[in-house]
């Protein structure tokens, strides 16, 4: 015969079982009033904070204003984001705009420190010197060194628990993609600094690459074209803007037109000059050949079945890079899938990570501790 099972202490296991797991729910649900969780995308031209439950609360440009030769950040430490941004190309002497982050890297860890502790006490409430878990969104490129620094950096700037999470997987959660489920699906997240492509399947990434080229790069050959084609020099945010306001990646219906005003590169004095949309498109054609190049490559990589999977289901488009005119029907052409932009494409990677916080025990398994970043 079995041996009789003791129900009494079954029981009592049982039920302090649930003792303890309504006491782990308790602490949980206090912590999470007096210091909630973060999801940070640590970006090169922006940095999103979202917080648990809350959903995305800051959307600041990642510069930092500091006393000139000094690592002392202005306005006692609140000239950060939006307001040193101003600054970029026009301080006065005394004034430096410094931007921390660069091809999705931290490459200033005092000046990163300082603008996330500004934006850790910004975004949320920290009572009872409760510090909050934090998952940190870092591109693909960044090497073991690189992610210990951003680990590090978000550790001396008030967070507890740290975590990092690949920013293509966040970007394919936060755009919408079924990435747990049995079917292939692909993102290409274009940012400020780096360009992550990915194609999931299962809660897996089946292949990946992540190139150091995004938003700054397309601003960079918009200032390099006009430097060549007429002669004119202009800073970084006038090609940021013509990139806005003229850029496409295919022609346009109505072409478009503006004054750019900047540095004569021969007389050595400032005038204008009209600039077309053409130029603009001329301009970033060597940056989108690399980023089809990248695609491409990536494609190659999967099996049969995974690219059967992405004839049907096609690419998803995030980033600010998702926002230039008629990039999806120009890589539609040069791929021969279905292109679209994800929802909100500006906050897919803070979205991501986002729910990765929302849903911790969930998605744990796709984080990477402090101890792995060692």
């Amino acid at each position: 015969m079995p041996p009789a099972v003791d129900l009494t202490y079954s029981r009592r296991f049982a039920a302090t079982a649930a003792v303890e797991t309504g006491r782990r729910h308790m602490i949980q649900w206090v912590r999470q009033q007096f210091c909630p969780d973060l999801a940070v995308d640590l970006g090169t031209a922006n940095t999103r904070v979202a917080v648990a439950g809350e959903g995305i609360a800051l959307d600041e440009p990642t510069v930092v204003a500091l006393r000139h030769g000094t690592r002392q950040v202005l306005g006692r430490g609140t000239a950060v984001g939006r307001l040193a941004k101003q600054m970029l190309g026009r301080t006065p002497e005394g004034v430096t705009a410094v931007r921390p982050i660069r091809s999705g890297v931290v490459t200033d860890f005092e000046v990163c420190e300082a603008m996330l502790r500004y934006f850790f006490t910004k975004a949320s409430r920290q009572s009872f010197g409760l510090r909050p878990r934090v998952i940190l969104a870092v591109p693909g490129t960044a090497t073991p060194v690189e992610r210990r620094a951003v680990f590090n950096s978000a550790e001396r700037a008030g967070a507890g628990e740290v975590f990092l999470l690949d920013k293509a997987f966040a970007a394919g959660l936060g755009g919408g993609l079924p990435v747990a489920e049995p079917i292939a699906s692909m993102v290409c997240d274009l940012g400020g600094g780096t360009t992550e492509i990915a194609v999931f399947s299962l809660g897996e990434i089946v292949a990946s690459k992540s190139l150091r080229l995004g938003g700054d790069d397309f601003d960079d050959a918009i200032a390099d074209y006009l430097r060549r084609t007429y002669t004119l020099t202009v800073g970084p945010q006038t090609a940021e803007r013509l990139k806005q306001e003229l850029g496409s990646a295919s022609p346009l219906e109505e072409e478009l037109t503006d004054e750019v005003g900047g540095l004569d590169g021969v007389s050595n004095v400032p005038r204008k000059a009209v600039i077309t949309s053409e130029d603009v498109r001329e301009a970033l054609h060597g940056p989108l050949e690399r980023i089809v190049s990248a695609l491409r490559s990536v494609i190659e990589k999967c099996p049969p079945e995974i690219v059967s999977d992405l004839a049907d289901q096609g690419l998803i488009l995030t980033g600010g890079g998702a926002l230039l005119r008629r990039i999806d029907g120009y890589l539609a052409d040069q791929l021969g899938i279905p292109v679209r932009a994800g929802r909100n494409p500006l906050h897919a990677v803070a979205t991501g990570a986002s729910v990765c916080v929302d849903h911790f025990a969930d998605w744990k398994g796709c984080l990477e501790s402090g101890e792995r970043a060692a």
